[in-house]
């Protein structure tokens, strides 16, 4: 193999290495956004389980958790 034809490929794969590292870079922060709106949606199903009874109707005042500050 002549030195031009090396050279060529190592170009070449370093190209695919700075692709493949932009890719990733992107893949994460999608998962990373991704991450935040799976923990903003569990926040919501707490709260509704929380203060909604099983027919969808808000719990009277009477069995409200009270804050942890109590």
């Amino acid at each position: 193999m002549e030195p031009q034809e090396i050279e060529d490929r190592f170009v070449e794969l370093e190209i695919m290495a700075a692709e493949h590292e932009r890719i990733i870079k992107d893949l994460n922060q999608i998962v990373a956004e991704q991450a935040n709106v799976i923990d903003l949606l569990n926040r919501q199903v707490r709260y509704l389980c929380e203060n909604f009874d099983a027919t969808g109707a808000v719990k009277p005042l009477s069995e409200e958790t009270p804050p942890p500050h109590y």
